[in-house]
């Protein structure tokens, strides 16, 4: 920008005036509420503009200010660019590529896409990841709403139970799953030997948790107790949030526990019923490590009958090293949690307006 002398400067600040008397007097008159904030708006660039002629100065104060909140940000900025921006974005180029992560990149089209749908493994892992999250969100919803309910109440030893209900998602995964395993072991866990003892259950018909049409059942009832502690500590911060003359009038209008539960209680709930349900499936729809470690086995291989979306992802990229396939089905993950999030935001909009 080229140095003015006295009498330029001069001129330009009494042009800036002229232009910011005019933009003031059309605040005073505009009716429209959108457009008087962006005069507002203009305004304050026009009073910066002035103070840095008059001041000499080449950065306003405001600006100095805007680049030492910059340069807090940009450390973070940086790594969130260079480890999660670049990569999504290079991912997205990829689901259209053929490459092997070692010969040239090859143009592929939507040849990745199209080979989706003839491929039996990615249809068992999609199957599986919408069986999974069917089964695991609303369980865990209910199971955290009702451990918070009932731990809500004034009763005896009440925050020993909170600390049990929350230890297992704070638990090592590695040490649950083992304790698991041996609880439902085919021939030697207590489950199945309480099932052949007491209910006398023949040896054969007895139930193989961990392999064939039960594996999923096994990873749902898994994630519904390791993840419910964490989500009963949300429910519980939405139930003190409640205000108790809301059950005090309630209870004087003849209200009983279940009417003050569907006209109090869970409405007052509703936002935080909406994080968990949000948070819940897209962490359903992320499942790798509980169905590794469930249902893996000595090989860490999972079958057809247990395989997930994001395993299926790992082992076309680094095991076949299909990396544009397994871009391809990084997509279609990435599309569903969009969708289903995108329909739980509008539905929850829609219920605050109604």
């Amino acid at each position: 920008m080229p140095k003015m002398d006295e009498a330029q400067k001069a001129i330009k600040i009494n042009s800036l005036q002229e232009e910011l008397t005019a933009l003031i007097a059309s605040v005073r008159t505009e009716k429209d509420v959108k457009k008087k904030r962006r005069l507002i708006a203009k305004i304050g660039d026009y009073n910066r503009k002035i103070d840095t002629l008059k001041s000499g100065r080449l950065l306003s104060r405001e600006t100095k200010r805007d680049l030492v909140a910059y340069s807090f940000i940009a450390p973070n900025f940086i790594g969130f660019c260079v480890f999660t921006l670049i990569p999504i974005v290079f991912a997205f180029a990829l689901a259209f590529m053929r490459w092997d992560g070692s010969n040239p990149i090859q143009w592929a089209g939507l040849r990745n896409f199209a080979g989706l749908w003839n491929d039996i493994f990615f249809k068992a892992a999609l199957k599986n990841t919408i069986i999974y999250c069917i089964g695991t969100v609303p369980l865990t919803m209910i199971a955290s709403l009702a451990l918070a309910i009932v731990l809500n109440q004034k009763v005896m030893g009440r925050g020993i139970f909170r600390t049990l209900s929350f230890f297992p998602y704070v638990a090592s995964l590695v040490a649950i799953t083992a304790v698991w395993k041996m609880l439902f072991h085919p021939s030697k866990g207590p489950i199945n030997n309480i099932l052949y003892n007491v209910f006398h259950v023949s040896q054969e018909s007895l139930p193989q948790w961990f392999t064939g049409s039960l594996v999923l059942l096994s990873m749902i009832l898994f994630s519904v107790w390791k993840y419910m502690g964490y989500y009963m500590v949300i429910y519980l911060a939405g139930l003190q949030g409640i205000s108790g003359e809301l059950y005090e009038a309630a209870s004087l209008d003849g209200a009983n526990t279940w009417d003050k539960f569907r006209y109090i209680t869970w409405p007052q709930l509703s936002s935080t019923t909406f994080f968990v349900v949000v948070m819940l499936t897209i962490n359903c729809f992320k499942v790798y490590d509980i169905a590794i470690m469930l249902a893996g086995g000595g090989s860490g291989e999972l079958t057809t009958s247990s395989t997930v979306l994001v395993y299926y992802i790992y082992q076309k990229a680094f095991i076949d090293w299909d990396l544009g396939y397994s871009s391809a089905v990084a997509m279609v993950l990435f599309l569903m949690v969009l969708v289903v999030t995108v329909i739980q935001f509008r539905g929850q909009a829609k219920r605050e307006r109604a």
